[in-house]
């Protein structure tokens, strides 16, 4: 199993961010699950990758010529796909991989994993997604999900579908026993 990783491109104010990614990247490769991500050796995004092939797993990158060219590429990579955009870089990964997990991070980070989940929500794919919820660091996220099917605009059946696990080893185990609902307009 391939996990796409959608996390910041920094390591945030607080070393618990960098932990947790260290960690799930630990637990990912003892769990035999290789990595999909952004390609880059900085933030969290170097971290998770460095751990995962620190525990003999595969990372594969995607990412853009433009960020490649600033030397933020990383370089120790099983594999680094250069696209020329962002777009083109959320296709291939979304190819790439079985599940998609969005780790602490900023607007690309958000980006990415909603861009995932809309694609599950209309039945583009049939793959999980997820917050990997730090310390709470999605609470208020979350809780907008909330008001948003509250409110009409979301059926609570894809507010659900959304896997949210505080530890690495829940978080892989819902991965890996996920169960789509029934498609949106089906």
């Amino acid at each position: 199993m391939k996990i796409a990783v959608f996390c910041g491109s920094s390591r945030g104010n607080d070393k618990q961010f960098a932990d947790a990614a260290r960690d799930f990247g630990s637990y990912m490769a003892s769990q035999g699950l290789d990595l999909v991500f952004g390609g880059g050796n900085v933030g969290l995004m170097g971290v998770v990758a460095d751990a995962v092939l620190a525990g003999g797993r595969e990372a594969y990158g995607v990412i853009p010529e433009s960020l490649r060219d600033r030397e933020l590429a990383h370089k120790g990579l099983t594999r680094l796909d250069v696209v020329s955009s962002m777009h083109e870089r959320k296709a291939l990964m979304a190819d790439m991989a079985d599940a998609f997990v969005a780790l602490p991070g900023g607007p690309g980070t958000m980006d990415e994993i909603f861009e995932a989940w809309t694609w599950a929500q209309l039945g583009y794919h049939n793959k999980p997604c997820a917050f990997y919820n730090v310390n709470g660091y999605y609470d208020e996220l979350l809780a907008f999900i909330s008001k948003m099917s509250g409110a009409g605009f979301l059926k609570p059946e894809y507010a659900d579908m959304v896997i949210v696990e505080q530890q690495p080893e829940a978080l892989v185990s819902a991965l890996k026993n996920y169960q789509p609902p029934v498609r949106k307009w089906s």
